[in-house]
C-alpha cells in the first residue's frame, strides 16, 4: 500500500454519509471548512470535526495560505482501500467457484 492509512481507517471514515458528501464535494473543488459549511447542512464546527477525521485517515490533505486552510482529496489511501477490498472479493469469488465446481461434481 502506498499510503500510511490503513483500509479500516478509510472505510470507517467513509461509512458516514456526511463525510462521503464532503469528499464528493472536495473531489469536485477543493474548499475551506467555511466554504463547505456554507454549502452543506452542517455547522462549521461539525464540518471541522469531519474534516479532522478524514485528514487523520489520510483521505484529505491540506494546503495553508496564510490563515486559510484549503482541503483537497488525497486519492492514494482511498485507492489502497479499494485495492484491498478488490483483492478480498477476488479471493471470495475463487472460493465460491471451488464450491460451485464441487457441488456440480456431486
Amino acid at each position: 500500500m502506498s499510503g500510511a492509512a490503513q483500509p479500516g481507517a478509510v472505510f470507517g471514515c467513509l461509512a458516514d454519509a456526511n463525510r462521503r458528501a464532503i469528499v464528493d464535494q472536495l473531489a469536485e473543488n477543493p474548499a475551506t471548512a467555511t466554504e463547505l459549511a456554507a454549502s452543506m447542512r452542517l455547522t462549521r464546527q461539525g464540518i471541522s470535526k469531519h474534516l479532522t477525521l478524514l485528514e487523520q485517515a489520510g483521505v484529505l490533505r491540506t494546503e495553508r495560505d496564510g490563515r486559510q486552510v484549503r482541503y483537497h482529496v488525497n486519492p492514494g489511501p482511498v485507492r489502497d482501500a479499494a485495492a484491498w477490498l478488490d483483492a478480498k472479493v477476488r479471493g471470495w469469488d475463487r472460493q465460491l467457484d471451488v464450491l460451485r465446481r464441487a457441488a456440480e461434481r456431486g
